[in-house]
């Protein structure tokens, strides 16, 4: 089996691809930078076809497409928002006309995407049936998942992986949020009763190669445990988790003011349920909070 991966060094792409390895399969990376293996290829993903010979993914089993600029790092000034659309829209562009240029496309394109999808939900649970939210993410993620859907024509399976908040020892939200909380500065984003949907890095893994083998399965599908919670409910299972007290609380004018319109992903709520997963058989090592909180925190130590 061959799969080709996009975002290979990113908290995600670095751990699928060593379950892939581990399971036997030859893996291909498109890299940014000059290659350092046989198993790396060169590509610019704000190119023509991202810069890449058709041939590279023809036959390919699987390409599996988790590139894209870091959505909370920095204010969301115009020039990060071009940055973020760019390194996923017109990456998403480019590698889907590669792979249609292809003597035989892939079987199936895995697209990364993400919950932003939904905009604000409130206390309202959603599903891969829910309509596209209002705001910047959500038309960013509107228009990442139809580049994708593009490769459709020519035959290519497509799915859209909307992932939640992956939580990770490696990176992500879990490995900044764990060192403050040790130092028991652990504190509650605004009122704390937004929804959090998340997933373990483990079921993440575990979800995308579950997919690639599902030939039935085409479109959005949630990468998010069956139990979403509050930011309170985070933020307390955290604390607990280290042993330590979390009492404070980041107003959410701070937020604002200190971080501009990003701060809006930080208190807004988003009820998700990984409805299609469920109904795939899909099981879930980590499905309680709690339990994937210590099983990633254990790891660490």
């Amino acid at each position: 089996m061959r799969v080709v991966v996009t975002g290979s060094a990113g908290l995600i792409g670095t751990a699928l691809t060593e379950s892939l390895r581990q399971g036997g399969a030859e893996v291909v990376r498109l890299v940014r930078g000059q290659p350092a293996s046989p198993a790396e290829i060169r590509w610019d993903p704000l190119a023509p076809r991202g810069g890449l010979d058709p041939a590279v993914l023809s036959g390919a089993d699987a390409v599996v497409h988790l590139a894209g600029a870091p959505i909370a790092s920095g204010r969301w000034t115009e020039a990060r928002k071009h940055e973020l659309r760019a390194s996923r829209v017109t990456s998403t562009e480019g590698l889907v006309a590669a792979m249609t240029a292809a003597a035989v496309p892939p079987l199936v394109l895995l697209a990364g995407s993400a919950i932003g999808w939904y905009g604000d939900t409130g206390d309202r649970e959603v599903d891969e049936s829910a309509p596209a939210g209002t705001g910047f993410l959500a038309a960013l993620v509107r228009d990442w998942e139809a580049a994708a859907a593009a490769a459709g024509a020519a035959g290519v399976r497509v799915v859209n992986l909307r992932s939640g908040i992956v939580l990770s020892r490696r990176g992500g939200m879990l490995a900044r949020l764990a060192p403050v909380f040790r130092l028991g500065l652990g504190a509650r984003l605004g009122a704390g009763d937004q929804y959090i949907s998340w997933i373990s890095l483990t079921d993440e893994v575990r979800a995308i190669r579950f997919l690639q083998d599902q030939a039935g399965i085409s479109g959005p599908v949630n990468l998010t445990a069956p139990e979403p919670v509050t930011n309170a409910e985070l933020t307390a299972a955290l604390a607990s988790a280290v042993g330590r007290p979390a009492l404070l609380r980041v107003p959410a004018g701070l937020l604002r003011a200190g971080l501009g319109e990003v701060s809006s992903e930080l208190l807004a709520g988003a009820r998700v349920r990984p409805a299609r997963l469920r109904q795939a058989g899909f099981e879930f090592r980590h499905p309680e909070l709690r339990a994937a909180l210590g099983a990633e925190l254990a790891a660490s130590r």
